[in-house]
């Protein structure tokens, strides 16, 4: 069952989480430039080992930011397939704010079943529960040994939540743009309440919106499936909708075309 799948993802986030940091406490800079001009480090590809590595256990293929992607030809049969953002957020690491994350979902049949987190700076896991109905958070370090048990039972279920006086909204530290600020002015324009920005990297600002720490988070900039797979997991097990703004329809993953449209949570 995909449910036993759990320990080991969560296990496998934690630790490629303690590969990042190992790279993130020696403060090294960054090794490369991709072919879109973004920064790679080493804590970008020692966490995809580790990732990759764990997940052939498996038997399923893996969609990662850091490896030569199957073509559409291939990936257009898998039933079943692993996306993976082994450090989302390098500009945050660069940057040395801590706000960049371990990222896993799985993909079955087209459609999301599980979703992972790890925020090894904050000492953060974001998971999805069975069955997708339910969201959890729970603080884990790294450097502890990993304890499955000892997670679900101090894991707190994630709450969206709405604000009787502020409209919360999270964006982008690194990429935001004027599409995303336009947006924003309208959304405040049709609410009574007074707007309140938040702004993180990465893909916490999924977490927050599932947590309940801001209500909506609009992305009008480009991003990959491996940017949103996780996040949109979550939230969708929290009772949260991740749409694309053009259509109104949910994001869809394992595309010809990798990069996702503009999308809203909420």
């Amino acid at each position: 069952m995909i449910s036993d799948f759990k320990p080991l993802v969560l296990e496998t986030a934690i630790k490629a989480g303690a590969e990042i940091m190992a790279i993130y406490d020696k403060n090294e800079p960054i090794i490369d430039k991709k072919a879109d001009d973004s920064p790679l480090t080493q804590a970008d590809l020692n966490s995809n080992a580790v990732i990759v590595q764990a997940l052939e256990q498996t038997a399923i293929p893996v969609i990662s930011e850091e490896i030569k992607n199957s073509d559409y030809k291939a990936r257009k049969d898998w039933s079943k397939c692993w996306i993976v953002d082994p450090m989302d957020g390098t500009k945050e690491f660069v940057n040395r704010n801590g706000e960049f994350t371990v990222n896993i979902a799985l993909l079955e049949n087209g459609v999301l079943t599980m979703g992972v987190i790890y925020a090894p700076v904050l000492e953060v896991l974001y998971f999805t529960g069975e069955g997708m109905n339910q969201a959890y958070k729970c603080k884990v370090d790294h450097k502890n040994p990993f304890d499955y048990q000892d997670i679900r039972s101090r894991s707190e279920k994630l709450v969206p939540k709405k604000d009787e006086n502020r409209l919360k909204v999270v964006a982008s530290k690194s990429h935001l743009n004027q599409e995303t600020k336009d947006y924003i002015a309208e959304l405040s324009q049709n609410d009574k309440r007074e707007l309140e920005t938040v702004s993180v990297g990465s893909s916490l600002k999924f977490c927050l919106v599932a947590e309940g720490t801001a209500e909506v988070y609009s992305r009008f900039g480009p991003t990959m499936e491996w940017d949103t797979a996780a996040g949109q997991a979550i939230c969708e097990a929290a009772g949260l909708k991740v749409v694309s703004h053009e259509k109104n329809l949910p994001l869809r993953y394992n595309k010809e075309d990798l990069y996702n449209p503009f999308f809203i949570v909420h």
